[in-house]
């Protein structure tokens, strides 16, 4: 096999890899879009941002290879789940109010 051969048949091993990434990655995501779609998204919710907002949703979204609406119900789930965290649960207030309760007697 000649030098130029050699080239062409990694070269074309290159391109056969790489389109095997890409459709890779193309049915990752249309499992993803699938999944999505399986939930209800019965609700429709319509709100105004500004268009810097709206160029950065965009082109973060392209980078995902995601509809935009997709990226921004994803951040709204991750919002949620974080300010969720930020609430102590029932059984840590339980115990705070135990803590309180034990330090009020032993100081009286």
């Amino acid at each position: 096999m000649t030098k130029t051969e050699d080239n062409r048949a990694n070269r074309r091993a290159r391109h056969a890899a790489i389109r095997a990434e890409v459709a890779a990655e193309e049915a990752e995501n249309a499992e993803a879009e699938s999944a999505e779609n399986a939930t209800t998204l019965d609700v429709p919710l319509h709100l105004r941002i500004d268009q810097q907002l709206d160029a950065q949703l965009r082109e973060w979204a392209a980078t995902e290879h995601i509809p935009t609406s997709a990226l921004v119900r994803r951040l709204l789930r991750q919002a949620m789940q974080e300010h969720r965290g930020d609430f102590p649960t029932t059984t840590q207030v339980e115990e705070i109010a135990r803590r309180v309760a034990r330090e009020e007697l032993h100081h009286s």
